[in-house]
């Protein structure tokens, strides 16, 4: 099916500035910001810690800082987009005119996405100056790695939002299930998977196969490989992780936390052709 740019811009626009007026943007924005900011400037200088072991305690910090509060605001802000405007009547509007469901898809997931990315940069931005004035500079490319997988998990976590807002009637009833997601899946990022194991008794293989269909756990392992170079802290399925996958590691938990993004879209589509404005 063939995309109008033009259209799909315009649309994109207008999504990233409705975003921006969003208070639950404004709110995850500035939360994230000045605690990335804070929690750097304490990890740096509050233990004393500067050079490699001062950027590997406030990477840490800003990992966990991440696996909290990116997933809620990409989920969150991508189920209130189609439903709040189903539920508003904007949508039944803007299908009204001459554009695909597909560009509005687009267009919805282009716009979000920039103001999450937007959010993040200077999230991070602060953090990073914060890094560099306490002599750490030196890492700026594992600090940019960093940045680059939340911003990929935000993105991730947007789309399965859409996907949500897209078979939801109503924005409240979206919102729920999305907070429900997010404290399921932060839940079975570390307490969960380490209960499961002690249960059910499974093997660290096992163990590291469940982990992959977290896409919170996906980024932390990414994370932690892109800034350490190895995933002992992760304990044992850390360990067999780097000795199966070797250099091939890294590849595959981005291209996993790529298909959270790619399928999960691809779903909401799908969903959102058959059920449109109503």
């Amino acid at each position: 099916m063939p995309i109008d740019l033009r259209i799909t811009k315009v649309l994109a626009i207008k999504e990233l500035r409705d975003a921006t007026r969003n208070r639950w943007f404004a709110l995850y924005a500035i939360g994230f910001g000045g605690l990335a900011t804070a929690l750097s400037y304490l990890a740096l200088s509050g233990a004393g810690s500067y050079g490699v072991a001062g950027f590997g305690k406030t990477s840490a910090t800003l990992i966990n800082l991440v696996i909290l509060i990116v997933p809620l605001m990409g989920l969150t802000l991508g189920a209130l987009s189609i439903a709040g405007d189903r539920e508003s009547g904007a949508l039944a509007y803007v299908m009204a005119q001459p554009v695909s469901t597909l560009e509005i898809l687009i267009a919805k997931f282009i716009g979000l996405g920039a103001g999450l990315a937007g959010a993040l940069a200077v999230g991070f931005g602060f953090s990073g100056l914060i890094v560099a004035w306490q002599g750490t500079a030196g890492n700026t490319g594992d600090y940019l790695g960093l940045v680059g997988l939340a911003i990929l998990l935000a993105l991730a976590s947007l789309s399965v939002g859409l996907l949500l807002s897209a078979g939801l009637q109503k924005s409240a009833t979206a919102i729920g299930v999305s907070l429900f997601l997010w404290l399921l899946l932060a839940f079975a990022s570390d307490l969960g998977l380490m209960g499961t194991a002690v249960v059910l008794d499974i093997g660290i293989r096992e163990l590291f196969a469940i982990a992959l269909i977290n896409p919170l756990q996906v980024f932390k392992m990414a994370a932690v490989l892109t800034i350490r170079g190895d995933l002992e802290v992760l304990g044992p399925a850390g360990l067999y992780a780097v000795r199966t996958y070797g250099d091939g590691l890294l590849p595959l938990l981005i291209g996993i936390l790529a298909l959270w993004v790619v399928v999960p879209f691809s779903l909401g589509y799908i969903v959102f052709s058959r059920k449109g404005a109503i």
